[in-house]
């Protein structure tokens, strides 16, 4: 017997567990379907695409989407201690100060800008010190780039020359403008939930940590959890919680659960032969996404990420950890407005190589490469189940585009890019435009570039949405409506998609949800969370 059980050990999960076994009276297990996170590329920043459709990724593809050519979109998600912290870009990016607030004017009071803004301090240990913005001490490094490459300088530079605005920080006062990403690392290696929160503690008696462990439903008495089932090694096991399980799967294995237990949308769990336990007919809508597309260029230079695995870089990483390979290959970026609004309706991945499709495909010559992303989605989705079976990957529809509005916001986008690559920034380096290609000029040329080559950029949220509604799917305490002894404590809760990297905001959920689940009520004064 326990008294929490976590199901998901990424990034949530990782920090949910280390703050609850802190308190040696409380028994807590956490259970991973993935394994350790032992593959060297996960820790070798540039490295990251290398680890998708492999072993530590649960390699989604999405229904085919009527608005994007009718293509199937690959979702990758990691299957690893610390979950796509682990094989992600590191981009250390909070979101903007009116996406919280936002929240709060939904109902969702608690979770405001300054209610929040202390939870994400407390992880946080970043290098260039205290500040209102920004916390030291915390489990979490953030760290600048330790060699930015000069292409992401220039980009910097470029965009000032269209009006926007240097920004060195992101997460400060102002999100709008042009700068370099902080990142999740620890002096040139990658900082996930895994290294932050679980590796200082995986040893307390408290705590049991069991990986190759798929949950296949949580075990209810009437509408109260006691535990999980799980599947590992082949077999079917059973864990209870005297206190609470903790649901901290992400916005796609979170909902996917609750439904195969028998919470979820009553017409659609009888369909599958499921049980009813409660019906909650949102689970697994609300389904938000940002979309990215690439605009990329040949380089008139040498020196970009195709040559980070050269044997020199190699030598110089394994000594110094310094180099090409430290590179989160998205280095710089921005936020800017196509529309009005609130909060940018647009930021820029930036990146000194060829990336495409992923990374899966090697880069065939030098070149740089621009993502406007659509970060201000109006469009919804779903997740749905295809059975009952468990380990049977669920139907994903990210219905992008049904929104015509979001499909503009990008084409605006991808001229933007263009007028910041045609400034004197760029004189040297900036040779043919390879995609979309200097003959794709008009909206409807663009868009149709678009329709056919948009990507996600590894965003989904909102799928056990919070509110003080009757339909939500949790409370603001994060309790699953309609039943006990059960949470949610990831990406699924929010309301709306943050304005931008979804990975902080994420992990300030989680640092939340300790407070909720230990104190009754969230502790926000900053005195409190220093102690």
């Amino acid at each position: 017997m326990f008294d929490y059980i976590i199901v998901g050990a990424g990034t949530a999960g990782c920090a949910l567990t280390h703050r609850l076994s802190a308190d040696p009276a409380a028994r807590v297990l956490l259970l991973e379907a993935g394994q350790a996170d032992t593959r060297a590329e996960i820790h070798i920043p540039a490295a990251f695409s290398r680890l998708f459709k492999t072993e530590v990724d649960w390699a989604y593809e999405t229904e085919p989407q009527p608005h994007l050519a009718n293509r199937r979109l690959f979702w990758p998600r990691g299957k690893v201690l610390g979950g796509s912290s682990s094989i992600n870009a590191m981009i250390y990016i909070r979101g903007h100060r009116a996406d919280y607030d936002g929240w709060a004017a939904r109902g969702c009071t608690g979770w405001g800008f300054s209610d929040v803004l202390p939870y994400f301090k407390r992880s946080e240990d970043n290098a260039r010190g205290a500040s209102a913005y920004h916390g030291v001490g915390g489990p979490l490094r953030v760290e600048d780039l330790r060699e930015p490459h000069p292409l992401s300088l220039r980009f910097i530079e470029a965009a000032q020359g269209v009006g926007l605005p240097a920004n060195d920080d992101f997460n400060g006062a102002e999100q709008e403008g042009a700068g370099l990403y902080q990142v999740n690392q620890r002096g040139g290696r990658r900082e996930s939930g895994a290294t932050a929160f679980l590796k200082p503690i995986r040893h307390r008696d408290n705590l049991t940590i069991e990986t190759g462990a798929q949950a296949t439903r949580v075990l209810f008495e009437g509408t109260r959890a006691v535990g999980i089932e799980y599947v590992q090694g082949g077999e079917t096991q059973q864990a209870h919680a005297a206190e609470e399980v903790l649901l901290c799967g992400g916005a796609i294995n979170s909902p996917q659960l609750l439904m195969l237990s028998g919470v979820g949308p009553v017409d659609h769990l009888r369909a599958q032969g499921i049980e009813v336990v409660a019906d909650r007919s949102e689970v697994g809508s609300n389904l938000q996404d940002h979309l990215i597309v690439g605009v990329r260029y040949r380089s008139k230079e040498g020196g970009t990420l195709l040559s980070a695995e050269s044997p020199l870089n190699i030598a110089r990483y394994l000594l110094t950890r310094r180099g090409l390979l430290t590179s989160n290959v998205a280095e710089a970026g921005a936020f800017a407005f196509t529309r009005s609004g609130p909060t940018p309706d647009l930021q820029f991945h930036v990146a000194p190589v060829l990336f495409a499709e992923h990374g899966l495909e090697p880069p065939p010559e030098h070149g740089f490469s621009l993502g406007p992303t659509l970060v201000r989605t109006e469009t919804r989705g779903h997740i749905r189940l295809r059975s009952a079976d468990p380990f049977a990957a669920p139907a994903i529809d990210p219905n992008y585009f049904a929104h015509e509005g979001d499909l503009y916001t990008l084409i605006e986008g991808v001229r933007l890019a263009r007028e910041i690559v045609a400034q004197a920034a760029y004189d040297g380096v900036r040779g043919e435009e390879l995609t979309p290609g200097p003959n794709l000029k008009t909206d409807a040329q663009i868009a149709q570039y678009i329709r056919e080559t948009a990507e996600t950029l590894y965003h989904p949220v909102g799928t056990c949405r919070m509110g003080p509604d009757t339909e939500a799917v949790v409370d603001l305490d994060l309790r699953v409506k309609g039943v006990e002894g059960v949470r949610v404590v990831d990406a699924s809760v929010m309301p709306t998609v943050v304005n931008g990297n979804t990975n902080a905001p994420t992990l300030m959920i989680a640092e939340k949800a300790a407070d909720l689940i230990r104190n009754g009520s969230p502790v926000v004064s900053e005195a409190a969370l220093a102690a």
